[in-house]
């Protein structure tokens, strides 16, 4: 069953991506894409210490706490980078409806407990990290002009790419 937060998640980054015909949409620029990174991060932490308030499960914890720590080190980089570059990232209507959605599937997890919180939880860290990475790999990433944020959106996707699979493997073991 397709969840509702990843068909939002998904419009929210096709809108950076524009039309699958040969025309050129308009790409984000640098700033843009800052910020759309650093907003699934954040969300991604947000939602880890949601996990890690409810949770009693041990691997559902143990990945929560791994989202906390792995999207906060890339965030932190992320603010580094873009102070050194002085750059501001921009708000979007892409980072701007992934916060939206993020903050109703909160509300939707936040009503449940148990078995039912950890599945729910963790089938939506597959969906976020199918959408997200695919993002980075089709929109964000090819449009990123600086080779320091290029690079540092190939680092964070190859480590993002994990995440999905240990996710994939713990949304089987919860079935």
């Amino acid at each position: 069953m397709i969840d509702k937060f990843l068909l939002c998640a998904a419009s929210a980054l096709l809108l950076i991506s524009g039309p699958a015909s040969g025309q050129h949409a308009a790409r984000p620029n640098d700033a843009q894409i800052a910020h759309i990174a650093y907003t699934a991060g954040q969300l991604d932490l947000d939602a880890g210490k949601q996990a890690l308030s409810k949770s009693h499960n041990r691997a559902v914890r143990s990945f929560a706490e791994t989202m906390v720590r792995d999207h906060g080190a890339v965030n932190e980089q992320a603010l580094a980078l873009v102070k050194k570059l002085g750059v501001t990232p921009q708000d979007n209507a892409t980072s701007d409806a992934l916060t939206k959605q993020a903050k109703e599937k909160a509300g939707e997890l936040s009503k449940l407990s148990g078995n039912a919180f950890d599945r729910a939880y963790i089938q939506n860290e597959v969906a976020f990290h199918r959408t997200v990475n695919g993002a980075l790999k089709t929109t964000l990433i090819p449009a990123a002009h600086n080779a320091e944020l290029k690079s540092l959106l190939e680092t964070g996707l190859a480590l993002f790419e994990e995440h999905q699979k240990h996710a994939e493997q713990l949304e089987t073991k919860l079935r």
